[in-house]
């Protein structure tokens, strides 16, 4: 079984890119690692639209300044 099979069986792409991202980011020194998680930081924004107007947008997780 080659390697690429074998990290799928495990989990989806998008989990392996998150595990490597991490290591990545712990091997930085700490002004570049600081930089680097501060960019990996996202938010969801939920909006209902109903006849052709956004609603009031709701934060699903709610950005938080860590650093």
């Amino acid at each position: 079984m080659s390697s690429n099979v074998l990290w799928r069986s495990n989990f989806s792409y998008n989990k392996f890119t998150t595990i490597a991202a991490r290591a990545l980011r712990s091997s930085l020194k700490e002004a570049e690692r600081v930089k680097a998680e501060k960019r990996g930081n996202t938010t969801v924004r939920f909006q209902k639209w109903a006849d052709g107007k956004g609603g009031e947008q709701v934060h699903v997780n709610p950005p938080t300044d860590k650093h």
